[in-house]
């Protein structure tokens, strides 16, 4: 398996990179559309929500939390999860600013 080469890209593009990749998956965007929906979630409704075995859903669950999006806390034997704000306004921050570059002059890029 390769090295990486991230240290030949900005920091900006590795940060829009990396946060990409965080939401890149279906499920992971179904899952921050219901929690943004419902504004917090058990575990338990995901599964019955999205139709992903257990283990499917806690692994996308994970990924997002690890990336920071979501955060999660114990209530008994459940697990409540719900968006994180600060988060969420910086992932909407870099993509508004990377989306802004692109200007639209009217003509064909080709």
């Amino acid at each position: 398996m390769g090295i990486t080469k991230s240290d030949l890209f900005t920091r900006q593009q590795n940060e829009l990179a990396n946060m990409a990749k965080a939401i890149a998956h279906p499920a992971r965007i179904a899952i921050l559309q219901h929690l943004i929906k419902k504004n917090a979630c058990i575990t338990g409704d995901l599964v019955e929500e999205l139709g992903l075995a257990q283990a499917t859903t806690s692994q996308h669950l994970k990924e997002l939390k690890n990336a920071g999006i979501i955060q999660g806390s114990i209530e008994g034997a459940s697990v409540c999860y719900c968006i994180d704000p600060k988060v969420w306004k910086q992932y909407n921050t870099v993509f508004n600013m990377f989306f802004k570059e692109v200007k639209n002059n009217g003509s064909s890029c080709c």
